[in-house]
């Protein structure tokens, strides 16, 4: 695609390639290794919004751990610079919209395939929707040996009409462009199976799934400090969520339940734990408004650290509309905490019905409240059901395993390329990185 002669200001859009604060890394692309030691196999890992920062869990540290060497590729913001000073790998910011944004869109392309062009590197791994496929795509054009597309859910589940179809040919082009796609659980693979994503051998399920796992030593049961900071009495029952507060984790159906709830368990409490997150399924001003005045929701807005908001929990409510694997489940489970869940792709992956927590159907308040009070009036129920929870999680979601799991699974990608040009340039790379 490019000129490999061209030097870095022949092109007209680079002055604002990158953020200011990021200018200072571009000589930082290509650090110097000891004389004589092995280039490190490096991996570009992308994804659209900073925020994905929060569910990455160790996953680039470990990665650093193991031998790579780890740029991480996102929009602008705190989160990214942070995770990246946590994890001791490089960071690079490129704006990219969450929305469809044609003209936007091709310049983020553009940034990134010269990211890459300079970069050269031996692996990428993009992920969410509009990183997915900018981050392929670009991938594909520049050449890299080996590209991943890491599913962590299919936000055209909860689109419909021309929105969908777009969704799902972007989904698809993502996929085409890629080697292999990780999907983060066993229902969201049979999903992108069914919508004709990619065949079968190019789908993945890494272990049981998940992109991280869950670390059992901060997430686990005890006692919290937390109930009177936030306005809990002492015997309050305390009904929980954790995440972005949108339409599509299904927080206008858990607010309407809540009353409801409320005519049951006069003592009950809803705790909120997340920010009211301004995608396109973002909540109305009503609701918010709702939530914000109400005396039993206890909204806390974006936390750092959530851990410790598990431990004033009775019961976790995740009434999504859709997931890949969603975290929180993992996290409230290993506090020892029963969730009550959806059927939903990846959602229903989370939970062992009626033994971790319960599964209902998605938009159904009437089903959350039942089985809310179910547990609520049940703690016998739930003390089984979190100690069932957290074992079934040490068993399987370690963090450590999950993410020994994908790097011993992207090396044995780069060791087939390598293997693949060493008998023969021929060799087309795409049918020795599709394992059986």
């Amino acid at each position: 695609m490019f000129n490999r002669g061209m030097n870095v200001t022949d092109a007209g859009f680079l002055p604002s390639f990158f953020t200011a604060r990021n200018r200072s890394s571009v000589s930082a692309l290509h650090p110097a290794r000891p004389s004589g030691s092995p280039p490190r196999p490096h991996i570009v890992v992308g994804f659209t919004s900073p925020q994905t920062c929060l569910v990455l869990g160790g996953r680039l540290r470990t990665l650093r751990e193991a031998g790579f060497r780890v740029t991480l590729v996102s929009s602008p913001g705190e989160l990214l610079t942070r995770r990246a000073a946590l994890e001791g790998v490089e960071s690079i910011s490129i704006p990219m919209r969450r929305e469809i944004a044609p003209v936007a869109d091709f310049l983020s392309l553009l940034r990134i395939c010269w990211l890459l062009y300079r970069l050269k590197p031996d692996m990428t791994e993009f992920s969410t929707p509009k990183a997915g496929l900018l981050g392929t795509v670009a991938a594909r054009l520049c050449g890299v040996p080996v590209r991943v597309y890491l599913l962590r859910g299919l936000k055209l589940e909860t689109s419909a009409g021309l929105k969908r179809r777009i969704l799902l040919a972007a989904e698809k082009l993502a996929s085409a462009c890629s080697h292999v796609v990780v999907c983060n659980s066993e229902s969201l693979r049979g999903e992108a199976l069914a919508l004709g994503l990619a065949p079968q051998s190019k789908l993945h399920l890494l272990g049981s799934g998940s992109s991280s796992g869950v670390d059992v030593e901060r997430f686990c049961p005890g006692p919290s400090q937390l109930r009177q900071r936030l306005g809990l009495p002492p015997d309050a029952k305390v009904v929980g969520f954790v995440g972005r507060m949108t339409r599509d984790k299904g927080l206008p159906e858990l607010v309407r339940a809540f009353d409801a709830i409320l005519a049951g368990e006069p003592d009950a409490h809803l705790l909120l734990v997340g920010w009211f997150d301004m995608a396109d399924d973002a909540l109305d001003d009503g609701l918010r408004c709702r939530i914000n005045n109400h005396p039993r929701i206890h909204a806390t807005g974006f936390v750092a650290d959530v851990a410790p908001y598990y431990r004033v929990m009775d019961v976790m409510v995740l009434p999504t509309w859709r997931e890949g694997f969603p975290n929180v489940v993992l996290e409230a489970a290993a506090s020892g905490i029963p969730v009550v869940t959806t059927l939903s792709t990846g959602s229903r992956d989370a939970v062992v019905p009626g033994v971790t927590g319960l599964l209902i159907p998605p938009g159904q308040p009437a089903a959350i409240c039942e089985a809310v009070l179910q547990l609520l009036r049940n703690p016998e129920c739930r003390r089984r059901m979190g100690f069932a929870a957290r074992a079934w999680v040490i068993d399987h979601y370690v963090n450590g395993r999950v993410l020994g799991l994908a790097v011993r699974y992207y090396k044995s990608l780069l060791d087939r390329n390598r293997a693949a040009d060493a008998r023969t340039a021929q060799v087309p790379v795409d049918s020795v990185l599709n394992p059986v």
